[in-house]
Parts: structure tokens; sequence; C-alpha cells
């Protein structure tokens, strides 16, 4: 997907490049400048599949509207907040991809998709990844492909994968979720050390990170009314399991 990248702050423009480093075929346009914005979001609106601007969603939704035509044409629009907390797909969630790219953009970024289309929101499925350090992006994808198959399931009912916070930057993991097209959601360490659900406890893991468990718990803790329908499975170096929201 051909995208632009638009920033309009010193702050927004550090993510943008950020995101330029893992969003191929990517161009990054910095508009301090006033009234830059709004030119040449008209010059350039027509020539992208996709873009993602970084800044307030009011201030995109006014500057997009005199260009929207349907969601057969439309680009895909994703809205990043400054502080990096959500990606919002706004125009063209389903038939123009931007699901799937505020999707991608959250996990590169750590942050949340926010995806309000019927299609997307009725996904149900969560997966749990634990891994060693170092692990490849073809490892993690191996192994959740052979988990959806044990569970009978698509990567098109995944809503996120699920790591603890202490393996989010993992680069195979990232890259994994961002191959995958699904949002990577990290669960806080102490979640985990609290958490009393049903799950298979390890005392090795916990000797090795501090917890009794990552695949699974994390697996049940990034929904609501999660129940296993994968349990821990182990491939190589990865442990994935699978829940699914009740």
């Amino acid at each position: 997907m051909k995208l632009a990248i638009i920033a309009i702050t010193e702050e927004g423009n550090k993510t943008a490049q950020e995101l330029a480093i893992s969003l191929k075929e990517s161009t990054v346009y910095f508009l301090s400048q006033p009234h830059a914005l709004r030119r040449t979001v008209e010059e350039i609106f027509s020539r992208y599949e996709g873009f993602i601007f970084i800044m307030a969603l009011g201030i995109v939704i006014r500057i997009i509207a005199p260009y929207i035509k349907n969601k057969y044409v439309d680009p895909a629009v994703v809205v990043v907040d400054e502080s990096r907390r959500f990606a919002i797909s706004a125009l063209s969630g389903h038939e123009g991809g931007a699901n799937r790219l505020a999707g991608q953009v959250a996990s590169i970024l750590g942050a949340e998709p926010v995806i309000t289309t019927a299609s997307e929101t009725k996904k149900r499925l969560t997966i749990g990844v634990g891994c060693r350090k170092g692990t490849t992006q073809e490892e993690i994808l191996e192994a959740v492909g052979q988990a959806l198959k044990e569970g009978e399931c698509s990567i098109d009912g995944v809503r996120c994968v699920a790591t603890i916070d202490l393996k989010g930057n993992e680069p195979g993991l990232k890259e994994a979720c961002l191959a995958m097209g699904v949002p990577l959601r990290t669960v806080p360490f102490d979640l985990i050390e609290r958490f009393n659900g049903p799950y298979q406890r390890s005392a090795l893991v916990k000797e090795k990170i501090g917890v009794e468990g990552v695949s699974e718990p994390c697996a049940l803790l990034a929904g609501r009314r999660t129940k296993l329908i994968v349990p821990k499975f182990k491939r190589g170096r990865v442990c994935v399991a699978i829940a699914m929201e009740d």
C-alpha cells in the first residue's frame, strides 16, 4: 500500500519517521507551516492508497471532508494521537484496508487500535505468545499458524496478539504481528503475577522471568470473559495459546 504519513508537530514527525522505517512505500510529510496541511492534502489525497495522520481526529475530519467520495474509492485513513496511545481507523476501514493498517500502526507504536466496523468488532480471538529472546518472525508465524490450525481458527477472527510487557520490544514478535496485520498488545508483568485464573503454571518460566506463564495468561487477559480454546502450544522457541471471548 502506497502511504502518506502526515505530521504537524516535532513530536508527531518523530512518530512519522518511526513508522516510515517499518511501513514500506511510505512518504513522510512534515507540515508545520500554517495552511500547509489543507493545501497539501488537497494536492495529494488522490495519489495515495492510505494516509496516516498524526494529530487530533477532529482536525483530520475537517481536512479530508471535501475529498471523500465513497468506501470503494476513498483511501484508507488512520489517525494517531500525539501521545501515540491510539491508532484509529477513520475512513475506508474494511474496503480500503484502514482496519488492517490501524493494526499495523498499533503494533509498531505499541498503541491501541480503535476499529468500529461491525465485521472487525465481532472478532473474538486473542492469541497469547511467549518466546525466547531473539526468536525470529518466521518462527513465530509458524507457531501461530500451527496453533490456529489446531484450534480450527482463522487469522481473520483474531483481534490481537498479546505478550508480557517484558517481551513487547522483541523485533521478531513485532515483525510477525506486522506481517499478520494484527496489533500487538502487552500485558503488564504485575497483572499476570496477580492473575488467579486457570492456566498451566511452570516453575521454569517462573525462574526465568518471574511469572508462572506467559502465553495462556496473556491470551486470557487480552480479552473480556475469555476461555482457552487452544492451551499452551509449544513449537521450538515459541509458546502460543488462543482464547475466545464469550
